[in-house]
């Protein structure tokens, strides 16, 4: 099986993008600089003109989530195709290649448009794809380019039947992984039954292939106490149980098998593995791949990943380092009202609040970083953090105030550019696509 690539020339263009007022938080002094000239003259931080806020990515920790995961997978037996919606930043899907990631995973239309204007030539569509026009476009880009593979998943016979209609004539076949859902979740066939007739129905098709199973178990739980992981492990064998059900039904020379947010990758690894230990499924007999789509590693977080992935602050996986969070934010305390308020140049934004607000952790004056304990952010608004400060906080206006963030995905839509700092030294800039 050929190794996932990308256009290196589309991603090294991003370095010659010249920088400006469009990108806040950009010093004036670096306009008209691009950003590869921006990055080697390693401006600093906080005194090279940046203004609050901004949110930065730390290289050590981007660097250590990388090779973290990347290790484990390969030991575990399963293949890694991070969801790319979480940064939409083709530079760090280069990254992730390099780390040996089997393809990328996006969610819509435009996210596939983003990834094939970059080349990524393996694209797991973790959805239903049933729009006429970007069908018709996607079957153009898989005629012109014979390295390109992409899946995407059906989770009914109507959709199946719209695909069909959209795809006729075109020429070139798509393949389509059977989604099984659960009670309460998200997409996904209900039952075993629906999803035998949506295999059936693919299989039917002139313009489709039947190419594995997939699913998302992270719509089933939202925490890690032992009822929710017994909820994911039922789900999951449920998910083994239907792509061996179906081994004789599939069409391609491999089957793909598919699942794992970034909660439970432990766990699906596990199930996963174990059928494609068996190494083969169906007679012909065809391979499988087992496939995690797990994004978040990438930067983990101070928030809601922290608390639950099994590489964070309670980890349920022993003998491999865990995650590092490689997001911070960086504001001004702007106004201090009363002794025990401080307000920030930080609103949302600038930074997620979906799934817990920013953390105060360090803070910043006269050129000396120290830690920051005991305060707490209590509401945004859309330009303005509130922290509420505890007798004795050092805060005073003016301050520089870093923040863990929680939930990465949410805050990398926020941001257009994204400095990469090595300490204080800003030593490169990602680029988002949204």
């Amino acid at each position: 099986m050929p190794a996932c690539c990308l256009d290196h020339a589309a991603v090294d263009a991003i370095g010659r993008e010249r920088l400006d007022w469009r990108f806040k938080a950009a010093p004036p002094s670096l306009w008209g600089l691009t950003l590869g000239e921006a990055a080697a003259a390693r401006p600093n931080l906080f005194t090279g003109g940046f203004t609050g806020p901004l949110v930065v990515l730390e290289a050590d920790a981007l660097d250590h989530n990388l090779r973290t995961m990347a290790v484990w997978c390969a030991e575990h037996g399963v293949q890694l195709a991070p969801h790319g919606k979480t940064t939409m930043a083709p530079q760090l899907f280069a990254r992730q290649i390099e780390h040996g990631a089997w393809g990328i995973t996006c969610a819509n239309a435009a996210q596939l448009r983003v990834y094939r204007g970059f080349g990524v030539s393996r694209i797991v569509f973790a959805n239903q794809l049933v729009d006429p026009a970007a069908l018709r476009w996607l079957a153009a880009e898989l005629s012109a380019d014979p390295r390109f593979e992409f899946s995407c998943w059906a989770d009914s016979v109507r959709a199946v039947e719209l695909m069909t209609e959209a795809l006729r004539g075109t020429g070139h076949p798509v393949d389509v992984l059977v989604e099984l859902g659960g009670a309460g979740g998200r997409t996904g066939a209900r039952d075993e039954e629906t999803a035998r007739a949506i295999a059936e129905a693919v299989r039917a098709s002139p313009a489709l292939r039947l190419a594995g199973i997939a699913g998302y178990e992270g719509a089933l739980a939202s925490d890690a106490t032992p009822r929710s992981r017994e909820i994911v492990a039922s789900y999951l064998r449920r998910l083994r149980a239907l792509a061996v059900a179906l081994g004789d039904s599939f069409e391609t020379e491999q089957v793909i098998l598919t699942a794992g947010g970034s909660v439970f990758f432990d766990q699906v690894a596990a199930e996963l593995a174990e059928l494609a230990g068996l190494a083969t499924v169906g007679r012909p007999a065809r391979p499988v791949v087992p496939v995690l789509r797990s994004g978040a590693y990438l930067t983990h977080d101070d928030g809601f990943y922290r608390e639950v992935s099994p590489l964070g602050a309670h980890p349920r996986i022993t003998g491999t380092p865990r995650f590092r969070p490689a997001l911070r934010a960086w504001a001004r305390v702007t106004s201090k009202p009363a002794p025990d308020l401080a307000l920030l140049t930080l609103g949302k934004r600038d930074a997620s609040f979906d799934e817990g607000m920013p953390e105060p952790q360090l803070y910043r004056r006269c050129g000396t970083t120290a830690e920051l304990t005991g305060h707490r952010v209590t509401r945004l608004n859309d330009q303005h953090a509130f922290i509420a400060l505890p007798a004795g906080s050092p805060l005073e206006v003016g301050d520089w105030v870093g923040l863990g963030l929680s939930h990465p995905c949410t805050v990398f839509d926020k941001w257009s550019l994204i400095p990469v700092v090595d300490g204080e030294t800003v030593v490169d800039f990602i680029r988002t696509y949204f």
